[in-house]
């Protein structure tokens, strides 16, 4: 009597472990086994990160194992189950290998296809397509939304805003996109924990109550040895650092080359001549390419926080004229606050007096943390990761090679993308307690932003060549632009090496229907056919799905490590990154001094919130996943292995060189260092 031996193992996580039944189905391509209990006699079967065997006899050979069935049935209780994977050894010795990666929950059952991808074209048997057809209408109703088939778990949060999963709570999500351990990634808890570790409990309270001086912002600052965050407390004042943060702060996106003065910025050579240093006017040294120009023209209009009666918010869209010096220094030689210049909208020079200038600066400081929270950090990764997820689990099966290529990218995205929504971005959430564009600015900005947000500018190298800053001879400090040039090239070619695998010419890839309908899907029903978006409806070649999908893995690793995990370093510092401002952008020079300023910055309350929130924000996960690191087996093929180690050597090759160029820095930049890019938007 032909036996097989089958090996399961289970998952490594919290409760991952069941005392439930389990029962394993093998279909051949000759015909199926019984329906066998897998339980050895006076042993705790599917224990946490256990690997158990067991034998399933058959009365006539199976043929080639195609599927696998696994079936859940209560004990006592319900008790769900993690199942990594399956391994099935035939009477011939042969392997055959079944990823699973997906909770059993209730009395649930999974049919596993073997581990070998394949894309749609690939499957000749009734056998198989049934079984991908099935999958992906189980997947459509799991993933649902207000119970209608054509927008299957589709939701627009927002009027205007990239759709993304129906479920109002963590807890509604299915169980295989929730977090192991919801406690983990409660903000709420986090927060409280993050004020807690960082000794502000006695100021959390006291809104409405000023600090004294900058001296007084050190009484809630951390100071952690040899960090960037020291640093900037000690030069933030320095029109250096200022500038130097437009290129490797946690928002270096906004500078642009400016090839002309637009007309609402009338800056003239007389007021900036004394900043200029190569004996040319104004006008030259832009036609030479060494002035920049930063806009917040999307605060423009947006309503500041007014959720607290007893303390007015404001909000600013300054623009900032910036001069690149002789020693290749960023420097910015003129702000003005407002859109509209005017008698009330002066333009604030460094000749200005002390306080003048330093209070424009902490107001173009204050919009870019606006931009960067709501724009940079919360529109462009999350929830435009979270628009590529949904649509992938809507239309790829777990035997797609793309699924596999991208689900180690989405991994926890749509859940801290909906405790997000559940606590810290909805009406009355940790959002509105310190930041002005709380209370439904930060909404607003959303939604004014997505209607410009076009696919072309999620491509890095995109990106940087049209705000003019591809040049590394006119910027050699530009270290983010850098840095991302080679984690994309990198990424570029392990997506290229497993596309060209499964897709032999771009035919292949114009006859892949699920490819197709991912892509469809994403600008159709994730970006609502936005008129100004330019996603694409279709991919015809390799080289267009190549780029598609080195898209979806740099966003949701590079591009959000680049602005996620420096929070702490540049924005725990107050006075560096205000959160709010408490009085309104200054009309005329020669008022401001030392009291306008500290009543114009966050008060102790809105500065602990504030802290608390940038060093949560910052922190790593707990056994964080790293980009290049694949733990779960989803490709079993040797082929894609081998590209995802040549991968790995390119990535370390590059944290390698990056940490030669950090050596002896006083600000060093590792925002894109391969070894601290997590895999997935998760934080």
């Amino acid at each position: 009597m032909p036996s097989y031996t089958v090996t399961i193992a289970t998952g490594n996580q919290w409760f991952a472990g069941t005392d439930d039944y389990i029962y394993i189905t093998l279909v051949g391509t000759e015909q199926c086994s019984e329906r066998t209990l897998l339980d050895k006699p006076l042993y705790n079967d599917f224990e946490r990160g256990a690997v158990d065997s067991y034998s399933v006899r058959v009365e006539e050979n199976l043929g080639d194992i195609v599927l696998v069935k696994i079936e859940k049935r209560k004990y006592w209780m319900q008790d769900d189950w993690y199942c990594r994977y399956i391994t099935v050894k035939t009477p011939s010795g042969d392997y055959v290998e079944f990823p699973c990666f997906r909770w059993l929950v209730d009395d649930k059952e999974v049919v596993l296809r073997d581990g070998r991808a394949h894309i749609p074209q690939d499957d000749k048997t009734g056998l198989v397509k049934q079984h991908r057809q099935k999958e992906l209408e189980t997947r459509k109703k799991t993933y649902r939304l207000n119970n209608s088939a054509a927008l299957s778990r589709w939701k627009e949060w927002q009027p205007g805003f990239p759709m993304s999963i129906d479920a109002n709570r963590h807890k509604d999500l299915p169980r295989d996109i929730q977090f192991d351990s919801e406690k983990g990634v409660d903000f709420i808890l986090n927060y409280s924990k993050a004020i807690e570790n960082l000794f502000v409990n006695q100021f959390i309270h006291m809104f409405q109550s000023s600090w004294n001086d900058f001296a007084d912002f050190e009484r809630i600052f951390v100071r952690i040895k040899n960090t960037i965050s020291e640093y900037v407390m000690q030069h933030w004042k320095e029109d250096f650092m200022f500038g130097y943060q437009f290129l490797n702060g946690c928002n270096p996106v906004m500078i642009q080359k400016c090839t002309k003065l637009p007309d609402k910025f009338p800056v003239t050579h007389e007021m900036v001549s004394v900043s200029l240093e190569r004996e040319l006017t104004l006008e030259k040294e832009i036609e030479a390419g060494n002035v920049y120009i930063v806009d917040y023209k999307v605060l423009e209009g947006i309503s500041p926080n007014c959720t607290d009666p007893c303390t007015l918010q404001y909000l600013a869209a300054p623009i900032c004229l910036l001069y690149n010096n002789t020693h290749n220094k960023i420097l910015p030689i003129a702000i003005q606050l407002g859109q509209t210049p005017g008698e009330d909208s002066p333009i604030f020079l460094p000749t200005d007096g002390e306080y003048d200038w330093l209070l424009a600066k902490i107001w173009v400081r204050s919009a870019d943390f606006q931009h960067h929270q709501t724009i940079t950090h919360l529109l462009r990764t999350h929830l435009i990761t979270e628009m590529f997820a949904v649509a992938m689990y809507r239309q790829l099966p777990a035997v797609h090679p793309v699924y596999k290529l991208l689900i180690p990218h989405v991994r926890f995205t749509i859940a801290i993308n909906t405790k997000a929504r559940e606590q810290l971005i909805c009406e009355c959430g940790i959002f509105d307690k310190a930041n002005a564009t709380g209370g439904g600015g930060h909404i607003q900005l959303v939604q004014k932003c997505t209607k410009s947000l076009t696919f072309r500018s999620l491509c890095f190298p995109d990106m940087i060549k049209i705000r003019g800053m591809d040049s590394k001879e006119d910027l050699p400090t530009y270290f983010y632009r850098d840095d991302g040039y080679q984690v994309w090239e990198a990424t570029k070619s392990f997506v290229s090496d497993v596309v060209c695998i499964y897709y032999t010419s771009d035919e292949t890839v114009q006859g892949d229907e699920e490819i197709q309908a991912f892509v469809k899907d994403v600008c159709s029903f994730g970006m609502q056919d936005f008129d100004q978006c330019e996603f694409p409806k279709s991919v015809k070649t390799r080289e267009e799905l190549i780029e598609y999908l080195t898209v979806i893995v740099f966003t949701a690793s590079s591009q959000h490590a680049a602005v996620n995990f420096g929070q702490y370093d540049w924005c725990s510092w107050i006075p560096n990154a205000p959160s709010t401002m408490r009085k309104p952008p200054p009309k005329q020079k020669g008022l401001a001094d030392v009291n306008l300023i500290m009543e114009s910055l966050p008060d102790c309350g809105r500065s602990s919130w504030h802290l608390g929130a940038v060093w949560a924000l910052s922190q790593y996960q707990e056994n964080e996943l790293y980009l290049g690191m694949y733990p779960d087996e989803h490709f079993i093929e040797k082929p894609v292995k081998e590209a995802m180690g040549k991968f790995r050597k390119q990535l370390a090759e590059i944290t390698s060189s990056i940490k030669k160029r950090n050596e002896g820095k006083k600000l060093p930049y590792y925002n894109m260092s391969p070894n601290k890019i997590p895999n997935s938007v998760a934080v």
